[in-house]
């Protein structure tokens, strides 16, 4: 059974910085891509960022510049630094591992509260 597993989550100030982890018990971590999603309360769970396979990242407008979204393939982790937090980061973050439509695994998700 495929286990995926966020850590690195807490309170934190405004202006703060924080780094996620993920790590994914699949065979071949290396080929998938990987996510990072967040859900806010009374919001829909939305991107935050992604890599592929072959190291190619993107962003959100909103994270652009203060976040880094990295992998280790050798110790099938995730990673997902993030700097200069701010209040509206607040969210539930979601590790998300998908290799085709029909293997995508989630992680249970890791609580951020930026305080103000």
């Amino acid at each position: 059974q495929v286990q995926v597993v966020e850590s690195g989550g807490g309170l934190v100030q405004d202006g703060g910085s924080l780094r996620l982890s993920c790590t994914v018990s699949v065979s071949i971590f290396s080929s998938y891509t990987l996510a990072w999603y967040r859900q806010a309360p009374g919001k829909q769970r939305e991107l935050v960022a992604s890599i592929s396979s072959g190291g190619a990242t993107m962003y959100t407008d909103s994270v652009k510049g203060r976040s880094t979204i990295s992998r280790d393939n050798a110790k099938k982790t995730l990673y997902l630094e993030m700097n200069s937090l701010k209040p509206e980061d607040t969210a539930v973050y979601y590790c998300n591992a998908r290799l085709s439509r029909n293997i995508d695994f989630w992680g249970q998700g890791t609580q951020v509260t930026v305080s103000s």
